[in-house]
Parts: C-alpha cells; sequence; structure tokens
C-alpha cells in the first residue's frame, strides 16, 4: 500500500485527497439531480454546500486534532498536513450543519431538503476517506486481534511503522518493546463497509417518502449505531472510559467517538420519534 496515486517530479496526487475529492464532486453531481427533480434553488444548494465543506473539512481536522493531539505533539505543523488524512467525521457534520443552518437563517434555505440532499456525498466521502486511509497505512489502523480476520500488513507497506507492544500504540519514535507488523482488525475497510451500507440505506429511506427529517435523522441514528458497534472497538484508539479490554480479540471500549455517539443516538430517537407523533 502505498498513499501517493501519482507523483511527477514534485507534482503528487495521494489516494486521500483524490478519493475524498471524487466524493464531493459525485455527491455535488446526485444532491443537484435531487433538488432539480424536486423544483429546488440548486444554485443556492451549491453555494450553500461549497461552503459546508470548506467548513466541514475544517471542523473535521479540529476535532481530530484536539482529540488525537498526541500525533502532533512532536511535530504541530503536521496539523496541517489534511492530505496525509485525520479528519473527524463528527467534527466535519457539526461544520456542515451549521453551515446549512447559517444559510437557512440568512437566505431561507430549507434546512432538512439540503442536508438530505447531501447525504449520498456524505456516505461516499466516507467510502473514500476510509479507503484513502488504507492506502495511508497508519491512519484508523487496527488493533493487533488473534482472530482469522486479522490483516498483517506486508514490509512493503509505505506508512505503517508497525505496533509497539510496549505502548500499544504505532511504533514511532523510540519503542521499547517488540515491534510487531500484524495481524490487524482492518478497521478502515471496516469503516468503508459503513460508509456503503448507509449509501443504500439514504436511497431506501427517500423512496420512503417520509417528512423532512426522517432521512436526516436515520443517518445520524445509523451511522452512529454502525460506527460504535462495527469499527470503533477494535481500533487503536485511546480509550476515554476504559471499560473493557481485550487484547486477544483486539477489543477496547470506550472510545471518544463512542461516548459521543450516546447523545447522538439518544437525539436522533428522540426527533424521530417526533417526526413520527407529527405525521
Amino acid at each position: 500500500m502505498d498513499p501517493v496515486l501519482v507523483q511527477i517530479g514534485p507534482f503528487t496526487i495521494r489516494w486521500y485527497g483524490f478519493l475524498i475529492t471524487l466524493a464531493i464532486f459525485v455527491g455535488f453531481y446526485l444532491a443537484e439531480r435531487r433538488l432539480r427533480a424536486q423544483g429546488q434553488d440548486v444554485e443556492l444548494f451549491d453555494r450553500a454546500a461549497v461552503w459546508a465543506v470548506i467548513w466541514g473539512v475544517v471542523g473535521a481536522r479540529v476535532v481530530y486534532v484536539l482529540t488525537s493531539w498526541s500525533n502532533f505533539a512532536d511535530n504541530p505543523l503536521a496539523v496541517l498536513y489534511i492530505w496525509q488524512g485525520g479528519l473527524s467525521f463528527h467534527g466535519g457534520i457539526l461544520g456542515g450543519v451549521l453551515t446549512f443552518l447559517y444559510f437557512r437563517w440568512r437566505y431561507g434555505a430549507p434546512f432538512y431538503t439540503f442536508a438530505e440532499a447531501a447525504l449520498p456525498g456524505v456516505a461516499l466521502g466516507i467510502i473514500g476517506g476510509r479507503i484513502g486511509n488504507f492506502m495511508n497505512g497508519s491512519d484508523t489502523v487496527g488493533r493487533l486481534t488473534t482472530l482469522p480476520i486479522g490483516f498483517t500488513w506486508p514490509e512493503s507497506a509505505v506508512g505503517f511503522p508497525g505496533i509497539c507492544t510496549a505502548t500499544g500504540d504505532l511504533a514511532y519514535g523510540v519503542c521499547l518493546g517488540e515491534v510487531v507488523r500484524g495481524p490487524v482488525h482492518l478497521t478502515q475497510l471496516y469503516g468503508a463497509f459503513i460508509g456503503l451500507i448507509l449509501l443504500v440505506l439514504v436511497y431506501r429511506w427517500y423512496a420512503a417518502k417520509r417528512p423532512e427529517g426522517y432521512v436526516f435523522w436515520n443517518f445520524v441514528l445509523w451511522y452512529s449505531v454502525l460506527r460504535s458497534v462495527i469499527e470503533e472497538p477494535f481500533r487503536l484508539n485511546p480509550l476515554w472510559w476504559p471499560v473493557y479490554t481485550n487484547d486477544a480479540l483486539g477489543v477496547g471500549l470506550f472510545t471518544a467517538t463512542q461516548l459521543v455517539s450516546i447523545p447522538l443516538v439518544l437525539l436522533a430517537l428522540y426527533q424521530l420519534r417526533r417526526l413520527k407523533a407529527r405525521a
């Protein structure tokens, strides 16, 4: 695995940046097609969505850095190296949602209509981002495991230094114990699978033709649940509330993402219940 897709002299295109950019363009196309069919103001959506992408990236990076500062303590300038991966989905959603809310306040843009039209692009971004993480090697890597689904990174893999058994973290810098290259949970592809599930579900929710907000809050609900169950227990992340660990299986509870997901799940369930009561 190599994070670089194309390199011509000093010009470099990385898998992560390429796949995220591709997801944005395809997401714009899908959203515009849906909004035109609904007779919505596509030009206003485009303006809102461009700013949502910008502030989404800012929010995603800020939250990632704040929750993973140890990755940047030795080189604070690495905070700016977004092309190497390291974006928080929750931070990105927060930046995007606040942007759409601003456009609702400032220009009267329909918040749920615009936000729900953008969700296929969000799902594609999850898929592309996680595949980009996989190509980067060390980004969102999984825990060591004895399960048969464990993946051993080859020596030729660029960007994966191995896991330091003394610290239980990636073997950057000095490791006082053995450095192991695998087998680990391939959490990058677990995350890509979550994105694929959500992409399918979004179109099923569209077809249900429920009131506005139904698709949005279902997305929040199921992303939070799937991420907390399928990906987070197996990622090599610090445990903010270490209630359970199993080093043999490579399982740990609870990470910051799992803790944040609890209020999000409760909020989504509350909002969906309100929509059902109003129907």
